[in-house]
């Protein structure tokens, strides 16, 4: 199992120490991360929050999903692992050098 569960829905007003706070009531949270968008530093609406336990991230989406935090109906459920992602060079000059010319 996963002691990691997923957040959606979040109130664009939450912030790491309201959800933290939020899923202490059902277990001993290690983590809890709003994910902010790099660009504007607002939140994306997601995040989440990691247990000491397999057990306790189970309790959290058990008793938290669909309930309200900051005004909004959240999603709970236990998070899966990130998938790799292609690319890398993200996208840059193709091989070209303008100080190449001919």
């Amino acid at each position: 199992m996963n002691n990691k569960v997923f957040v959606g829905s979040l109130s664009f007003n939450t912030n790491n120490q309201g959800l933290s706070d939020y899923f202490a009531q059902v277990g001993t949270v290690t983590s809890a991360n709003v994910i902010m968008d790099k660009m504007t530093g607002k939140s994306k609406g997601f995040g989440f929050v990691e247990f000491s336990s397999d057990a306790e991230a189970q309790a959290s989406v058990d008793k938290l999903n669909n309930t309200e935090l900051d005004g909004r109906t959240i999603f709970v459920d236990i998070a899966r692992p990130s998938e790799k992602r292609e690319g890398g060079n993200g996208g840059g000059n193709r091989g070209f050098s303008r100080d190449n010319r001919n």
